[in-house]
C-alpha cells in the first residue's frame, strides 16, 4: 500500500502584544491571548508547532513569556525566551513571539498578529486581529 504524505513547509509566524505593567499574571494573559489569536487566525493545530521564540523588552522581568504558553498546555513544544534589544524609543512593555509551524504547501499565506499597542509596530506586515471574533480566541485558550 502506497501512502502519500502531505507536502509541508516550515513557516515562521510573528506576533506581538503589550502589557500595562510588569506583572506575571498580565504577561501570562497577554501571551495566551496572542498565541490563541495566532492559532485561530492561521488555523494551526498544536501538533503543527515546531518551536516558539519569545522576546520581552528589558522592562519586563517578572516572568518568562513561555510560562504563559506552558499554562496553555504547550509542554512538548521547545520554547526559548530572550530580552529584546534596548533601543531608544522602542515600544515599551512589549512581548514578541516567532512561532515555527509546519504548513501545507498549498495553505494560505500566514497572518502575523499584533495586538494592543503592538499594532503600531508593523502595520505593513499584518492586520490587527481585531476582526477575529473574541469567542473564537477564547475557545482556543
Amino acid at each position: 500500500m502506497v501512502t502519500h504524505a502531505m507536502a509541508v513547509r516550515t513557516r515562521a509566524i510573528r506576533g506581538a502584544t503589550t502589557v500595562e505593567r510588569d506583572d506575571p499574571a498580565l504577561i501570562g494573559e497577554a501571551v495566551q491571548e496572542l498565541l490563541a489569536t495566532i492559532l485561530v487566525e492561521n488555523a494551526i493545530a498544536l501538533d503543527a508547532i515546531v518551536s516558539a521564540m519569545f522576546t520581552a523588552t528589558p522592562d519586563l522581568r517578572s516572568v518568562f513569556p513561555a510560562s504563559g504558553a506552558r499554562q496553555m498546555g504547550w509542554t512538548d513544544i521547545p520554547m526559548m525566551c530572550a530580552t529584546e534589544i534596548d533601543v531608544e524609543g522602542a515600544q515599551p512593555r512589549c512581548l514578541r513571539v516567532m512561532l515555527h509551524v509546519e504548513r501545507a504547501l498549498d495553505a494560505p499565506p500566514v497572518t502575523h498578529v499584533y495586538l494592543r499597542e503592538a499594532v503600531a509596530l508593523r502595520p505593513d506586515l499584518c492586520r490587527s486581529a481585531g476582526d477575529t471574533p473574541l469567542a473564537a480566541v477564547g475557545a482556543a485558550l
